[in-house]
């Protein structure tokens, strides 16, 4: 299941989390971010070993601006409450979970 990340709910969510997080900054007006989507669900569904959230750019603007987010979709991989890597644009489940 994924999880709908805002500024109140991000720290708990993603910095303090046990297990790394795949956060998925996206919008609903780009296709890119719709053609991603059910790939970012099945890793969601098929990886018991990581947390799955999703930032929609339009009503996150601070959380945005935060991570520095200017295309999406983009992907944003914490382990241990530390940023590890930011994987742009469309990827497929294969690579997304090798960076995991």
């Amino acid at each position: 299941m994924e999880t709908e990340l805002n500024i109140e709910n991000f720290e708990s969510e993603v910095l303090n989390s046990d297990i790394p997080v795949l956060v998925d900054f996206w919008a609903d007006w780009c296709g890119p971010c719709m053609m991603l989507s059910p790939i970012i669900e099945e890793i969601s569904e098929t990886n018991d070993n990581v947390k799955v959230c999703k930032v929609n750019v339009d009503e996150q603007p601070v959380l945005t601006a935060q991570f520095s987010v200017e295309s999406i979709p983009t992907l944003l991989i914490f382990k241990n409450g530390e940023l590890t890597d930011t994987l742009i644009g469309y990827r497929s489940k294969e690579d997304i979970e090798k960076h995991l």
